[in-house]
């Protein structure tokens, strides 16, 4: 708080005299004695001005997600079967933000210079200033590109449909991600746990260091061809190796219809997708938490090197360990009382306990998803066999819902960023590289450890369940989240526009193709139970469509 205290007097001291801000960021200069008068209509008009803007903008992403549906409901009753779901919400996204970027004219707001200043310590996060021996508080929105200094008012539009990134952790991601864990077949799922948890903690590092390395050499060769404008660290190649190491487990439960596979294999490819999603984020984190000692900040350390395993072992345990704790308390309170008398009490209760594990791993210094993860599968495990009947349908069917709209929601998001984002660095050298070193890295995961694995193994992985696996990996949700976190660096910016352009040309080849084979077409006399808007999301074995015992 004390630097904080020290960045606002500075800010203050600096600010105090400069009286042009006043073309900025006043609505006009007004005598002393109606001035009050007149500055509490204009706040309350601006008030009023940025509601009506945030309802518009909420709006936009519900007409979207509503046309989203539509359309999927068109797809499916007329045998549409090219496109998966959410490559549909990603093309919607992208219509809209196209129509935000460039179909709104630009006004300019002002057409004088803005007031120039020198602070030592670079921008603060809040400035305070004397206007006439009143004091103004204004909080930092972020940098405006100097090419578009006279498009404030297209600026701070584009900037309202940018959501807070915590938005995608707090709020999108735990119901994606508590999904996956409930409706995981449980009995397949802890038969093949040996499998997954190799493919998701060993598969998920090869990957990481297989793409760190290379895309650290894609880096290097564009310092060569003076490519580079600004640093790029090897920690950044690493880190970028992580958020593409997360595979999306949404799109596998599609392909699984088209591989006529048995349950133990169907565990083994979604239990692996979900799992190294769990790991992808630790492993970021521990990314950025490697910082060697001395001058060399960005060389090896292996003091550090260690200190940042130790954080990935600690955070992934303790993660588990709360979200299986809050599974098991769940299931004690469900069945030590007699909450079943009353279902909506039992099925709110779930809810919140199921959705507070993300806040308290994430409040405690641990990862929410794997937390949300784990607490997902113990109370598949436990607490559902304790909910009354109605209570088993309400929450299998209200984490559904959420899933599917939140997952919808975040890929046409990712649409509208495309167009809306204001610092996107385009480099082909980088994205084509991004590509290759993604495909290299899935390789190396998943064919050297299916050959390790089969060694022991009963039930071989087959070769065409291997490939399979190979172009499964397919780049969503989670991959998005972890790169829109933090877009303050020209790498961080560099790597978020990439992600981008992996996610969606992976969920249009790859999620289109396989969902062309995997969605059987409805009955042929109208809605039948399995086949409706309902039915919408995907007709699997296990929790998801079922109950959940194993």
């Amino acid at each position: 708080m004390e630097p904080l205290r020290s960045q606002r007097r500075t800010a203050a001291r600096v600010l105090d005299t400069l009286t042009p801000a006043l073309i900025l960021l006043s609505a006009g200069a007004v005598t002393a004695e109606d001035g009050g008068a007149m500055e509490e209509l204009t706040t309350e008009k601006e008030a009023e001005e940025s509601h009506r803007q945030d309802s518009v903008n909420l709006l936009t992403f519900i007409m979207l997600l509503t046309l989203t549906i539509l359309t999927i409901w068109l797809f499916k009753h007329r045998r549409v079967r090219f496109l998966h779901e959410t490559g549909l919400a990603m093309i919607y996204g992208l219509l809209v933000g196209v129509i935000l970027r460039y179909g709104i004219p630009a006004t300019s707001y002002h057409n004088k210079t803005p007031p120039s200043c020198s602070l030592k310590e670079g921008p603060v996060s809040t400035v305070l200033l004397n206007i006439s021996g009143k004091f103004f508080e204004y909080t930092l929105k972020g940098e405006i590109n100097s090419r578009e200094i006279h498009n404030v008012e297209q600026n701070d539009m584009l900037r309202k449909v940018t959501f807070d990134p915590e938005v995608f952790f707090n709020i999108l991601l735990p119901p994606i991600i508590f999904h996956a864990g409930y409706s995981l077949k449980k009995r397949h799922f802890f038969r093949n746990m040996g499998s997954i948890i190799t493919y998701a903690f060993l598969g998920t590092a090869i990957s990481c260091f297989v793409i760190g390395n290379l895309m650290y050499g894609v880096v290097k060769l564009m310092q060569v061809l003076g490519q580079l404008t600004d640093k790029f660290y090897y920690t950044d190649c690493l880190f970028f190796g992580a958020i593409m190491s997360a595979t999306d487990p949404v799109t596998v439960l599609a392909i699984f219809n088209d591989l006529h596979a048995d349950g133990d294999l169907y565990a083994l490819l979604f239990g692996e997708s979900v799992m190294n999603d769990a790991v992808a984020i630790v492993l970021s984190s521990s990314i950025v938490a490697y910082q060697p000692s001395g001058a060399n900040t960005h060389m090896f350390d292996a003091a550090a090197f260690f200190k940042s395993v130790g954080v990935f072992i600690g955070i992934f345990s303790g993660s588990f360990v709360m979200g299986a704790a809050t599974g098991v308390v769940t299931a004690l309170v469900t069945k030590f009382t007699k909450l079943h008398c009353f279902p909506l009490l039992e099925t709110a209760l779930f809810f919140l306990m199921s959705w507070s594990t993300f806040l308290l791993a994430e409040a405690c210094g641990f990862t929410g998803v794997v937390a949300v993860l784990f607490c997902g599968i113990t109370q598949a495990h436990y607490t559902y066999n304790n909910l009354s009947a109605e209570s088993t349908q309400r929450t299998k069917q209200l984490f559904e819902v959420l899933h599917f709209l939140a997952e919808n929601f975040i890929f046409s998001y990712m649409g509208l960023a495309l167009f809306t984002f204001q610092n996107h660095i385009f480099s082909p050298i980088f994205i084509i590289g991004a590509f290759i070193s993604i495909f290299i890295g899935r390789a190396f995961n998943i064919y050297p450890l299916s050959f390790f694995l089969n060694l022991g193994r009963r039930h071989k992985i087959k070769g065409n369940f291997q490939h399979m696996m190979m172009f499964a990996g397919l780049r969503g949700a989670m991959a998005f989240a972890l790169a829109i976190r933090d877009t303050a660096t020209y790498a961080r910016q560099m790597m978020f526009t990439t992600t981008l352009l992996v996610v969606f040309f992976t969920v249009w080849v790859f999620g289109g193709g396989h969902h062309a084979h995997a969605v059987r077409p409805a009955h042929q006399g109208g809605c039948g139970p399995g086949s409706g808007p309902a039915a919408v999301h995907r007709q699997l074995p296990g929790p998801a469509g079922g109950r959940a015992s194993g």
